[in-house]
């Protein structure tokens, strides 16, 4: 979606007032005043509220994939938590998208499309990168949940060192796991 510098800033205002305190707890009115705007600018450029959430979710979408590729490249899947570790170090509210599942889940919410596609294109990912090292789909599933687990307990669950325990279970799996071409 292409916008006009107004909406660029309630982009951004609204992505920072959304991770830091919540989606529901952000109304219009401290968006549009946090962006320099006034409200009628936010529904013109936006339709919505409910619009502009699904927005911010596909744009921080965008942001992780970026962040994960570009730290990714020519490393072994297991990096994966080592760059999750990195990203969480920014990311004092967790993950987003569990965030806004757990403000908008169940209720029809544009947004909740977007957080659906956002877990599956990362459990996508990482069975393809499972794959592409010759490992068993199943791999790239057990690791999402690995993945999924310590991007939650690494915030929520008070347990910073998360993602390198879930690096070190990964390695468990792939070790344990068939390679392409073995005897099973």
């Amino acid at each position: 979606m292409e916008t006009t510098p107004a909406g660029e800033r309630l982009i951004a205002a609204a992505s920072r007032l959304f991770y830091r305190q919540g989606i529901r707890a952000v109304g219009v009115d401290l968006i549009a005043e946090t962006a320099g705007v006034t409200k009628k600018t936010l529904y013109d450029r936006f339709g919505s509220k409910d619009a502009l959430v699904a927005l911010y979710l596909e744009r921080r979408r965008g942001v992780w994939q970026e962040f994960l590729r570009d730290r990714m490249t020519g490393r072994p899947l297991v990096d994966v938590f080592d760059v999750l570790a990195d990203w969480l170090r920014d990311q004092d509210r967790g993950c987003a998208f569990v965030n806004a599942y757990a403000e908008v889940g169940g209720t029809g919410h544009p947004a909740e499309a977007v957080i659906r596609a956002e877990k599956a294109q990362m459990r996508a990912w990482l069975v393809a990168r499972a794959a592409a090292e010759g490992l068993p789909e199943q791999v790239g599933e057990q690791l999402h949940l690995l993945y999924e687990g310590a991007t939650v307990l690494a915030t929520a669950g008070g347990v910073p060192d998360a993602p390198a325990r879930a690096k070190r279970a990964a390695l468990t799996v792939c070790g344990s796991a068939p390679t392409s071409g073995s005897a099973a």
